[in-house]
């Protein structure tokens, strides 16, 4: 039940994701550039955020008040949105309200990995995000409807901020704390363990005269964290100006409810890729399935600028397209949490969500600038190779 009150926020953010885009260029009159600022000063904001909030819950074993203040401050902000007409305001309020939105992340992590056990870690996870996600795709629906009945953009941004403030009465009412802070202690305490026994083993082995079996292999959280750093950036650039390629390109030129629409999609992908998720079974080999989802993410983009270019069934290709690579994500996401959370030691979990919010932020500048200057055959192009880069950092860990 404490998941309730996410589900509102993420229907208020998975209408935002299409809204904001779309909102800063067409009626703003922002350009991509002004876009990819705003996006990029938000995220890279939102890191040294990320990092006290996930600091401060560690220190003071406090998380639902941070969970509280993420909730309320987002709907004051959006509500102060329908005062401005200046992009730089716009731009302005954005990052704060990124600097406050963050405050929630550390802690809904820590909630999960502290209420389960580690055997449940995936499958909690996964349900979290399935349900979030339903959220998303809901607020995708609502958003898709109000292009359809040309709901005044005031109305809307009233709309997300009236879902943050029902997350938030609800959160106060069935978030707690938790009362003991143990489980990534044992994990981490079960790995050292582990690596130990391992390393008694081979010599016994190699002492008695017999070649080892097995590789002695620390995990090195440094090289997994670069490799999601990576992913990130690639998914930002390709994903930060896709909402605008959409309605220009003259083989789609999609109406804003079409953008609504093939969003949905994707979020339709990664609902059913986060009920895959949660079965025991992809997480039989972890490691191997990531590498496998990054390599489809990346083969996924490639094959985006090769429908549009050639113009092979573009709109029905990119949408098969989007619902693959939302599916690719959810199944990647799950993986990466549960074996982030299982390396990072506890006090250290807003490392994760630093390295994910450098990436991103990297890469929500870059892509619309890439855009704008390169155009966004090569936009992709660059965002495909950069999959390739963190499959290869993957690999290298593994």
């Amino acid at each position: 039940m404490w998941r309730l009150g996410f589900f509102f926020h993420e229907m208020a953010f998975g209408l935002l994701s299409v809204f904001i885009p779309l909102y800063v260029v067409l009626q703003l009159h922002g350009s991509l550039v002004e876009l990819g600022i705003m996006t990029a000063v938000a995220l890279f904001c939102g890191i040294p955020a990320s990092f006290f909030w996930g600091w401060i819950c560690d220190r003071t074993r406090r998380y639902k008040i941070y969970i509280l203040l993420s909730f309320i401050s987002g709907s004051v902000i959006l509500y102060a949105f329908t005062f401005t007409s200046s992009v730089s305001v716009f731009i302005v309020l954005y990052v704060i309200m990124q600097v406050f939105h963050v405050a929630h992340e550390s802690p809904k992590n820590v909630l999960i990995s502290e209420h389960y056990s580690r055997e449940e870690w995936e499958k909690s996870y996964a349900t979290y995000e399935g349900l979030t996600e339903v959220g998303w795709f809901i607020g995708l629906l609502a958003g898709l409807l109000a292009s359809v009945f040309s709901v005044n953009a005031t109305l809307t941004l009233y709309l997300c901020a009236g879902l943050n403030l029902t997350a938030f009465v609800l959160s106060t009412f069935l978030v707690a704390d938790p009362l003991m802070i143990f489980e990534r202690r044992l994990v981490g305490i079960e790995r050292r363990i582990d690596f130990t026994y391992r390393g008694v083993e081979n010599a016994s082995e190699w002492m008695d005269g017999y070649s080892p079996n097995g590789v002695i292999r620390q995990e090195s959280f440094f090289i997994f964290g670069i490799a999601l750093m990576f992913f990130m950036l690639a998914t930002s650039i390709f994903f930060t100006p896709l909402p605008i390629f959409f309605e220009t390109q003259p083989q789609l030129q999609f109406s804003n409810t079409m953008v609504f629409l093939i969003y949905m999609l994707n979020s339709a992908g990664a609902m059913f890729g986060y009920f895959v998720a949660s079965r025991r079974s992809v997480f039989s080999n972890a490691k191997a399935n990531m590498r496998r989802i990054v390599l489809l993410r990346g083969a996924l983009v490639f094959l985006l600028v090769a429908v549009v270019e050639l113009a092979v069934s573009p709109s029905f290709f990119a949408g098969v397209i989007l619902v693959s690579l939302g599916f690719a994500y959810a199944v990647y996401y799950i993986l990466m949490l549960a074996l982030s959370m299982s390396l990072l030691p506890p006090g250290h979990n807003a490392v994760f969500d630093v390295l994910v919010g450098l990436g991103a932020a990297s890469g929500s500048f870059l892509g619309p600038y890439f855009a704008q200057t390169l155009g966004y055959t090569v936009t992709f192009l660059i965002a495909g190779g950069l999959f390739l880069v963190a499959l290869f950092l993957i690999w290298l860990c593994t």
